[in-house]
């Protein structure tokens, strides 16, 4: 699927978490589909891997990869990278906020708050406040597209003993995109959306799950074109959630 801009130009799309499992897949993604990618991660060597990978694309942006190497629990540095592409393109077609922790598989009580809090800062609040530093870029864009990388803890009948932090972070992040949905639904040309990967071969997997075999489980770059999909101007749906596994986009239930 190409992805470009109304009058021809790359689409200008930021993946957080870009390094390394589904960020990386959706950037290379995008890339290939001719996008050019601001790629944020905290690791400088990850992303110079990254856009060796993508500068060998034959359909990538001639000018490459922007690199962001950047910790997103520094909350100023989110506000100061709104800044840099406002001045850089004036605007933002895509977000795909991915960057995500785990935290500790722990019974809450035994939770130490800087573990708890440092979920919460990467989970929940540098998504509220890239969309506070972003909205505006988001609005210039003829077609501005959020993809958020959520989890199936968040919305478990019975949530899974342990996963505390974790799912209650993906809860927290399901609450704010949907929010964002109903704030912009009517206002502007973007559209909200969140995606559940389901179980996929992934580090953040590995740690979860020790005794699983991951050959059994999907890779990121099976998840990757619904990604560059969601994020192109035809989407129009918003406010809703993709499940992967099911390969559906599913409506929230309003509550009775």
């Amino acid at each position: 699927m190409s992805v470009s801009s109304h009058d021809g130009s790359p689409r200008i799309a930021l993946v957080t978490g870009a390094s390394r499992g589904i960020g990386r897949a959706a950037a290379i993604a995008l890339a290939a589909s001719g996008a050019h990618v601001v790629a944020l991660a905290r690791t400088q060597g990850g992303l110079e891997e990254l856009d060796d990978e993508i500068r060998a694309l034959p359909n990538a942006d001639p000018g490459g990869t922007t690199l962001v190497p950047m910790d997103l629990r520094d909350f100023a540095a989110i506000d100061r990278l709104g800044e840099a592409l406002y001045r850089r393109w004036g605007r933002l077609d895509a977000l795909v906020g991915n960057a995500g922790v785990l935290g500790l598989l722990t019974p809450l009580h035994h939770l130490d708050p800087k573990t708890w809090d440092d979920v919460m800062a990467v989970n929940v609040t540098a998504n509220w406040r890239l969309i506070r530093s972003l909205d505006p870029l988001l609005r210039r864009s003829a077609a501005g597209r959020v993809a958020f990388i959520t989890s199936g803890v968040a919305s478990r009948a019975e949530l899974r003993a342990y996963w505390g932090p974790y799912a209650t972070s993906k809860a927290a992040l399901d609450a704010l995109a949907r929010t964002y949905a109903a704030e912009t639904l009517n206002t502007s040309n973007i559209r909200v959306m969140l995606i559940n990967p389901g179980p996929l071969r992934t580090a953040m997997r590995a740690t979860a799950m020790p005794g699983e075999d991951p050959a059994t489980l999907r890779k990121p770059e099976e998840l990757a074109p619904k990604i560059v999909e969601i994020c192109s101007p035809a989407w129009s749906e918003t406010g809703k959630l993709y499940d992967f596994g099911a390969d559906k986009v599913l409506a929230f239930r309003s509550p009775a």
